[in-house]
């Protein structure tokens, strides 16, 4: 995994902050496990209330989680003054997402000014073993100077 320097010192402190700002991501009780620069890890409970007919989490809710942990590992190399927007992803669903608690770890593959690239990879914990669910790669967008989007 690459390594890259962050723009912003404050980088961790910024992600935090515009993370608790995430209503949906409060509503779906996902935490920030872990903040690197380039580099975000999400902790969810299971939740009956986000599973599909067989009990296993919903591919749109783990999609949620990846997007997000994608857009946090960019956003923790972006300058100050930047807000961050998903421009696409691709999701690929491996395997049932049944476990106690999950995972999402996100980096970024390739930084830019503008657009970056990041990757990333859910988990389902089960009694302490990982099991890969899905991966995702996303690609952002850094916004400078956009009247209603915070940065």
């Amino acid at each position: 995994m690459a390594r890259f320097d962050p723009q912003d010192e404050r980088f961790e402190a910024r992600v935090r902050m515009s993370f608790a700002r995430q209503t949906a991501m409060a509503t779906l009780g996902i935490e920030i496990a872990d903040v690197k620069a380039g580099e975000v890890e999400l902790r969810m409970p299971y939740s009956a209330a986000y599973a599909q007919q067989h009990g296993f989490i919903h591919a749109g809710i783990i999609t949620t989680a990846l997007d997000t942990a994608c857009g946090y590992a960019a956003f923790s190399l972006m300058p100050d003054d930047a807000a961050v927007l998903t421009i696409e992803f691709k999701t690929n669903l491996i395997a049932p997402a049944r476990g106690d608690h999950f995972l999402f770890r996100a980096c970024v593959l390739k930084p830019g000014r503008t657009i970056s690239v990041c990757d990333a990879q859910a988990f389902a914990v089960e009694g302490g073993n990982e099991k890969l669910v899905a991966t995702m790669t996303g690609t952002l967008m850094a916004l400078f100077g956009r009247q209603g989007i915070a940065h």
